[in-house]
């Protein structure tokens, strides 16, 4: 698809080209409104993919999109050794340029273990990656190096069985990182100029893979983090902390979604073997914040008597908030009351976190499947969409093989997404797929 071609479809789908078209950060925030007629309904291996591209290395981190190219990142090597970052073209997946560095912490590559989990930031100057071997660097949109720094030489080594995961946020002058681990945690920011560092927040060690978010609350710019024992927001200009919620438990992977007025969407996961039933248990919920004079309270406005959230975040889209467990198991609750309107389980278990577009939410399932419902009160499935076939993985390889890095990978799997006007990209893993309506194979 030409570059005018693609103005076209900005066109038809309402957008106008000349204006930035963006997925700028993890789950979209700041992201191009979307209509959903302009994205597929329908895909399967041989319909509606434009275009799918082989990646080096391997990565779990999502897309992001400014106007024709998208970005992403990867790890390679059996240690690890080399972090990368690439850019494609939006119109036909063609790889624009491939940024690879020395990683300033290699550990084994295994799929017990985040692999380029992070997903990068991109404003109109530069796109923003950051790596668990703890190197965050800055890359122009035509692949030019600006800065790079490495936080586990300025701050020790990372402690965490699993890796990091939390993926940078952005402000008008600054990257915010959340480090949380085994060590010294904390949460800081950097000059988008030269990574400076700007402020730099302590924080209680703990092993966490939550993301920071950004959100408006009571007039203030905040970041607010849901991770593995409490939630904090702290002042985005200076790193101050001005309000703390510690009655929470399970909360180690989800990212929090500001929603309504003042309100905060935190999900939390029993984890495995239900070790952290009793905190999760009173964890999936919406906190209120609200303003007491130069200070702030949060208190609890509703609390999720079923749902759970395992690995994607809960999200409200339309007045409703939608959890997915690790089962496939999707609750919808009423987001401003939390009355739970129904519990269905879908055909497979979802990393992913939903995305909400108009009239339909959709469930990219773990191994391939997205479940795309009618958004609403009632339980309904518009369909159910294979983006490869059960029986193969990205490369030909059968299940159970080991895949790039010495890893034994089960398949392919769908780790996260962006959404632009006509466009549903989607990362698996070793390969970027990009579907869009009446697109035929692409080989």
């Amino acid at each position: 698809m030409t570059s005018v071609a693609i103005s076209m479809m900005l066109l038809v789908a309402g957008v106008n080209p000349d204006e930035a078209v963006k997925w700028p950060a993890f789950l979209g925030a700041g992201s191009t409104p979307v209509e959903a007629a302009s994205l597929p309904l329908t895909w399967s291996p041989d319909e509606n993919i434009a275009w799918k591209t082989p990646l080096e290395g391997y990565g779990q981190s999502s897309p992001v999109v400014w106007q024709d190219r998208v970005y992403l990142t990867s790890v390679e090597g059996p240690n690890k050794e080399t972090n990368r970052l690439v850019a494609l073209a939006l119109s036909d997946g063609k790889v624009l340029w491939n940024h690879g560095s020395a990683s300033t912490f290699p550990v084994k590559s295994s799929e017990y273990v985040s692999r380029a989990a992070p997903t990068p930031a991109v404003d109109a100057t530069a796109v923003y990656a950051f790596f668990e071997s703890g190197d965050l660097l800055a890359a122009s949109h035509d692949g030019k190096a600006l800065w790079s720094k490495s936080l586990t030489r300025e701050y020790g080594e990372f402690q965490s069985n699993h890796g990091l995961a939390a993926s940078p946020v952005l402000t008008e002058n600054a990257v915010i990182l959340l480090v949380d681990h085994g060590g010294p945690s904390f949460v800081a920011a950097f000059s988008k100029t030269d990574g400076a560092l700007l402020w730099k927040t302590e924080r209680k060690s703990r092993q966490s893979w939550a993301s920071p978010t950004l959100a408006r609350i009571a007039g203030r710019d905040q970041v607010v983090v849901s991770s593995n024992g409490s939630v904090d927001g702290y002042d985005s200009a200076t790193g101050k902390v001005l309000w703390t919620y510690d009655q929470v438990g399970g909360n180690t992977s989800n990212t929090a979604r500001a929603f309504g007025d003042d309100l905060i969407l935190v999900g939390a996961s029993a984890g495995r073997e239900g070790r952290a039933a009793e905190g999760a248990g009173k964890s999936n919920m919406a906190l209120r914040i609200t303003a007491k004079g130069d200070a702030f309270e949060a208190d609890v406005a509703w609390t999720a008597k079923e749902a759970t959230s395992s690995f994607g975040s809960p999200m409200v889209h339309d007045g409703l908030a939608y959890y997915v467990n690790r089962s496939g198991v999707v609750y919808c609750l009423d987001a401003r009351t939390g009355e739970q309107k129904y519990a269905q389980r879908t055909k497979q278990s979802t990393w992913a976190t939903p995305v909400g577009i108009g009239d339909r939410v959709y469930l990219f399932g773990k191994d391939g499947v997205t479940t795309v419902l009618a958004a609403g009160p009632k339980f309904q499935v518009l369909a159910e969409n294979s983006l490869w076939n059960s029986e193969s993985t990205n490369e030909g390889e059968k299940p159970g093989a080991q895949g790039r890095g010495g890893e034994a990978r089960g398949g392919p799997v769908q780790y996260g997404v962006a959404i632009v006007p006509g466009s549903l990209l989607i990362r698996a893993g070793d390969r970027l797929y990009c579907l869009r309506n009446s697109a035929k194979k692409s080989e």
